[in-house]
């Protein structure tokens, strides 16, 4: 009966976030550049909304309401946005406007904002009821069985959703799609974990996992919110880029492999996730965990 109530509540967050996301009216909106670097610092711009249900960056509900309660002067001033096609030639990648960007380039977005927050609860909800499994249900095969059926379908909705133009994939606007495909992949992910650790004893490949799962706060303060990387990013010599991550990303990877984004991508692997897992394991062994 108790997990019936967790349903219900991510049915009610469902509704609300639909109704307030497809049912609010976003007007017409101001906001005023205040960026030293830019031409177009001190200019105030009028966004032309005036629309209902949108989803598009400049007129979606998710970005009127944290206007509305936040104030766009205390939300995030680098959105993920800036990097699309719309606003820049170097687009999946940030770079300097083109001359006829929209205005809205230039606006403030909360990527983590109260309605998508809202939703996200639902992310949560439905890994709740992944741990309900594990607790529940005795046998290996059973519990592979729920997780794997489960996953699939909301995989398959979420693609559905997204490519039959209902409700697209948006991580900033945290979608019903979303939502679905995420816990999807992380369910089947997840069934695969549990297949190699706990049904085939494949443990110590995965070591650096767990201690990482014992430090998981140390690890997401420090390395997610990127609380370590801007401490050593604020030590430089001459220029600001001067610092030791831009010039391990820059001489160690990205050089090396002729290649940004496969550079990048084993940056994130050995000195973000593969360091961070070094620290934890350490830490591990000296009996020492960040936790409330």
């Amino acid at each position: 009966m108790l997990y019936f109530w967790h349903w219900l509540v991510g049915a009610c967050v469902l509704v609300v976030y639909l109704a307030l996301l497809y049912g609010i009216h976003v007007p017409d909106w101001q906001f005023t550049v205040h960026n030293p670097d830019s031409i177009y610092n001190g200019t105030t711009f009028t966004v032309t909304c005036g629309v209902r249900g949108k989803l598009n960056p400049p007129c979606n509900a998710v970005g009127y309401i944290d206007r509305e309660v936040l104030g766009i002067n205390h939300m995030y001033k680098r959105p993920a946005w800036r990097r699309s096609e719309a606003c820049t030639e170097k687009s999946p990648y940030e770079g300097p406007f083109k001359r006829n960007a929209p205005s809205w380039c230039y606006a403030s977005f909360e990527p983590e904002g109260i309605l998508s927050s809202i939703s996200a609860i639902l992310s949560t909800i439905i890994g709740l009821h992944f741990g309900h499994v594990l607790i529940h249900l005795q046998d290996h095969r059973s519990r592979l069985k729920h997780w794997l059926l489960l996953g699939l379908a909301l995989l398959a909705s979420g693609l559905v959703l997204h490519f039959t133009h209902a409700i697209p994939l948006n991580k900033q606007l945290y979608t019903l799609s979303y939502v679905c495909v995420t816990s999807g992949a992380a369910s089947i992910v997840f069934s695969a974990f549990y297949t190699m650790v706990d049904i085939l004893g494949l443990t110590i490949p995965f070591l650096p996992l767990k201690w990482i799962g014992m430090n998981a706060m140390l690890v997401y303060v420090m390395a997610a919110e990127g609380i370590f990387a801007g401490f050593i990013n604020g030590w430089y010599y001459d220029d600001p880029h001067n610092t030791l991550v831009y010039w391990i990303q820059k001489h160690v990877f990205i050089k090396v492999w002729h290649s940004r984004r496969v550079g990048i991508l084993l940056y994130v692997i050995f000195a973000e996730i593969l360091f961070w897992a070094v620290v934890a394991g350490i830490l591990h062994r000296l009996g020492i965990y960040w936790k409330l």
